[in-house]
């Protein structure tokens, strides 16, 4: 997959090998934040998760940078994720969706996890050039409705579980990520509750040194027969 790596020394687009993908859901650091998600999917008939965080395995496949999906029916919707990538030693932060089937979820989450496909940003930034003002970084994400562009979720990243806690806690890596991985690192609550829209929009914002990774994708819907 190509990918923009941006560190302060070097920019450079490249070839990144991605062979291990993860999805790390009930990630909250703040525990009535993640109650009220949790409370969000529970309206939608998706049982509560056995443990928090949970940590669940996707095909690397499924990763894309293209400006549109394809999924069944309206029963989906996207949110908007800092992501972790490891590559040559290296830890990158970049943004993603983990577009989602809510109705298929209501069955089983590790199964609709796999069903759709997850959008990333195609620009990373280095670990170590946000690490010491991480807490300051926002996620936003916007849908579409009635053709007006909606403010969707926003909050800081402090909203989740610190990077560091969040790979030290997936058993299959010990304290850090293998080489070739992403991680989603899970997701803030819905403004006016989860929904589908035809189209999504995010961004990761860091006000200290006044930049963005953007990425948006439009939903095509697959007609569902008998």
């Amino acid at each position: 997959m190509k990918l923009t790596l941006a560190a302060q020394a070097e920019t450079r687009t490249c070839e990144v090998d991605i062979r291990h993908a993860v999805i790390a859901g009930w990630t909250g650091r703040d525990r009535e934040a993640m109650e009220k998600h949790i409370v969000e999917l529970e309206a939608l008939g998706v049982p509560r998760p056995a443990a928090t965080p949970m940590y669940y395995r996707v095909a690397a496949a499924r990763l894309t940078t293209e400006p549109v999906i394809e999924v069944s029916g309206q029963d989906s919707s996207g949110e908007v994720e800092f992501v972790l990538l490891k590559h040559e030693g290296r830890l990158w932060i970049g943004i993603g969706s983990d577009h989602t089937d809510r109705k298929l979820e209501t069955i089983g989450v590790a199964i609709s996890k796999q069903l759709c496909d997850k959008p990333i940003g195609e620009t990373w930034w280095s670990w170590q050039d946000i690490a010491p003002h991480w807490d300051s970084l926002v996620l936003h994400s916007w849908i579409t409705e009635a053709g007006q562009r909606v403010l969707y979720q926003t909050g800081s990243v402090t909203t989740m579980r610190d990077p560091a806690e969040l790979m030290a806690g997936y058993g299959d890596a010990g304290d850090d990520l293998p080489e070739g991985a992403v991680m989603f690192c899970g997701t803030l609550a819905a403004v006016g509750g989860i929904r589908f829209s035809e189209s999504f929009e995010f961004e990761l914002h860091d006000p200290v040194l006044n930049r963005s990774l953007h990425h948006a994708y439009r939903v095509a819907v697959l007609p569902i027969a008998g």
